[in-house]
C-alpha cells in the first residue's frame, strides 16, 4: 500500500474558462481528436455546463479515503477528477462527497466509475459525471493506496492536475492549459462561422453547399465546378 501526493497545480486564467463557457464545447470536436473522455461517462445531473481546473485522485477501491481527502484540497472553480482503477461496482461519489465538494466551491466531479445518491445529487444541483449508478459504495478502510494531484486516467484520457475540464450534457473533454489557450481563437472563429451558417440555413441555403460537401463530391466524381 502506498500513497503519492503531488503539489496543487497553478490556477487557470479566469478569462480562459469564461471564454470557453461562451462557446459550444462540441465545436472543439470539429478541430481535434484527443482529450475526449469515453462517452459512457455522462452527466448525472442536467442541465450542466462547466469549465474548471482538474484536481486529480486515483483510488484503489473499495477504499475511498483519498476521495475524502481530495475534497479538502478543492478550491473555487475546481473539478474533482477520480480514477477508480477500473472499478465499476463501488461508487466513490455520493451525496456527502458532492456536498463536501460543493462547499469548497468546486464546480463538479468527474469519475471514471459509478456514483450513488443520484436523487440527492439532483437536489443539490451539483454536477457529477459518471458511467452510471450503484447501490454498492466504497468504504473508509483507512488503508488507502493511490495518488493525489498526479496524472490519472479518466475515460481513456490521461488527465494532469491543472488541466482544463470542459463538460456538459454531451460529454467531458480534458485539455492541457497551453493547448486550450492556443486552440481558443480557432474555436471562437469556428463558432462564428457556425452562427453564419445557421443563419443561411434558416434562409433556405443547402448545408451540403455551405459545408463544401457538394464541392468535394464533384471533385471526387471528376466534375469540377459541377460541369
Amino acid at each position: 500500500m502506498s500513497v503519492e501526493i503531488g503539489p496543487l497545480p497553478p490556477p487557470l486564467p479566469d478569462e480562459l474558462c469564461e471564454r470557453y463557457l461562451r462557446l459550444s464545447f462540441a465545436t472543439v470536436g470539429h478541430l481535434i481528436e484527443h482529450g475526449f473522455a469515453d462517452p459512457e461517462i455522462r452527466a448525472m445531473v442536467e442541465p450542466v455546463k462547466l469549465a474548471g481546473r482538474a484536481i486529480t485522485v486515483r483510488i484503489a477501491p473499495p477504499d475511498s479515503t483519498l476521495v475524502h481527502k481530495a475534497t479538502e484540497l478543492l478550491q473555487p472553480g475546481d473539478v474533482l477528477v477520480i480514477e477508480a482503477s477500473g472499478d465499476r461496482r463501488h461508487a466513490p461519489v455520493g451525496g456527502m462527497v458532492a456536498l463536501a465538494a460543493r462547499q469548497r466551491g468546486a464546480l463538479g466531479i468527474v469519475v471514471d466509475g459509478v456514483c450513488t445518491d443520484r436523487s440527492e445529487l439532483q437536489e443539490l444541483g451539483f454536477p457529477v459525471f459518471a458511467r452510471g449508478t450503484s447501490l454498492l459504495t466504497t468504504k473508509l478502510l483507512g488503508t488507502p493506496s493511490g495518488a493525489l494531484n498526479l496524472p490519472v486516467s479518466c475515460g481513456g484520457v490521461v488527465v494532469h492536475p491543472g488541466d482544463l475540464v470542459l463538460a456538459d450534457e454531451n460529454g467531458v473533454l480534458f485539455l492541457r492549459p497551453s493547448e486550450a489557450a492556443a486552440l481558443l481563437p480557432e474555436v471562437e472563429t469556428r463558432e462564428q462561422r457556425t452562427e453564419e451558417r445557421r443563419r443561411r440555413l434558416l434562409e433556405g441555403a443547402s448545408l451540403a453547399d455551405l459545408s463544401g460537401a457538394n464541392a468535394a463530391l464533384e471533385r471526387l466524381l471528376g466534375r469540377p465546378g459541377g460541369s
